[in-house]
C-alpha cells in the first residue's frame, strides 16, 4: 500500500485470477445510478457485485466461478450457484445496503404522480 494519496482514486484492485477464469467486468464505481460492491475471500477469490437502480437488477461476478458468467442475484440470493458463508453474508450486507434507496426508488416509480397523474 502506497502512502502517497491518490487524487481522485477511492479503491482500486487487480484480477487474482488465472487466465482462464475468463475476463474479469471492469465495473466503473462512479455511477451514480450504481451500487457497486467488492470482496475477497480467504483464498483470494474475488467478487463483484453490482444493482442498477434504473433497472431495479442486481449482478454478481465472482472469478472462481468464472468471471464472464454474470450471476442473477435476487432478494439477496445469487442464482444458480452456491456460495460459502462469508460469500453469502457479504452478499447479504450488499443487498441490505441497496435496500433503502431500492425501496424509495420503486415506491416513487409506482407513485401515482410518478406518471404524470396527480
Amino acid at each position: 500500500m502506497s502512502d502517497a494519496p491518490s487524487p481522485g482514486l477511492v479503491f482500486k484492485v487487480d484480477n487474482h485470477h488465472a487466465a482462464g477464469c475468463g475476463r474479469p467486468p471492469g465495473i466503473d464505481g462512479d455511477s451514480s445510478n450504481r451500487y457497486s460492491g467488492y470482496f475477497e475471500n480467504q483464498w483470494g477469490e474475488q467478487a463483484v457485485f453490482v444493482y442498477d437502480y434504473e433497472t431495479d437488477e442486481a449482478t454478481l461476478w465472482m472469478g472462481d466461478a468464472s468471471w464472464d458468467q454474470p450471476i442473477h442475484v435476487v432478494d439477496p440470493k445469487a442464482q444458480g450457484i452456491v456460495l460459502g458463508a462469508s460469500e453469502a453474508l457479504w452478499l447479504e450486507a450488499c443487498w441490505k445496503a441497496v435496500t433503502p434507496t431500492r425501496e424509495y426508488l420503486r415506491a416513487k416509480r409506482n407513485s401515482p404522480t410518478a406518471d404524470g397523474g396527480t
